[in-house]
């Protein structure tokens, strides 16, 4: 028998192709470029994050560390801005009770906002108090207002011989707080209010 030697190619016989290599990346070289061809069609998107990022980091920093302005200062206590000046006693008429009789004052705001009288008073429990314009009433700074205070003797058991140094006890109330201020209103005032005394008591003193 003669051997059969390796088949030669010719006529219906061809050579087959290499096999065909597994889809993926080839190797380092093929990685890199997957990740340049992302890149090229995300660049813009990619930069416009990274930037927004940026901003909002820098603006964040700005807001922290921008320089802080002071809170407003508060306004004055009402007492610390607001005067009461003796100013003279009324006139009475020949009809009027003897046991009555008013003086007046004036009422200043120096600075600050309106100030507002709640409420007007005097020590002595043998004396009634009213004023015009009744109370409440308000007075802002640079209109002065005149005030009538009007006192009733009701007893004059209660009441001081000589009055050495009278006040008003008056409430105040403006946006940073209310409180009540003795105003001593001077030698002036003393004087007359000793006066009134005497004339509505005449000898009823103890």
């Amino acid at each position: 028998m003669s051997a059969i030697g390796p088949v030669e190619p010719g006529g219906e016989t061809r050579l087959s192709a290499p096999p065909p290599l597994p889809h993926g990346p080839r190797g380092p070289l093929g990685s890199h470029g997957h990740l340049a061809r992302l890149y090229g069609r995300h660049r813009r998107t990619v930069l416009a994050a990274l930037t927004a990022g940026a901003v909002l980091t820098a603006g964040v920093l700005l807001y922290t560390t921008r320089p802080r302005q002071p809170p407003p200062p508060a306004p004055p206590f009402p007492s610390q801005v607001t005067a009461v000046t003796y100013l003279k006693p009324q006139a009475r008429g020949p009809e009027t009770d003897k046991r009555n009789f008013s003086f007046i004052v004036e009422l200043t705001v120096e600075s600050g906002p309106p100030v507002t009288v709640t409420h007007i008073s005097q020590p002595y429990t043998g004396l009634s108090t009213t004023s015009s314009p009744h109370v409440p009433f308000r007075t802002k700074e640079g209109s002065p207002r005149k005030i009538v205070i009007t006192l009733r003797v009701t007893e004059c058991g209660e009441l001081p011989e000589n009055v050495g140094l009278p006040f008003l006890d008056v409430t105040l109330r403006n946006t940073r707080a209310i409180r009540t201020h003795s105003f001593i209103l001077g030698p002036r005032y003393a004087q007359d209010l000793s006066t009134a005394l005497q004339v509505a008591c005449s000898n009823d003193f103890r």
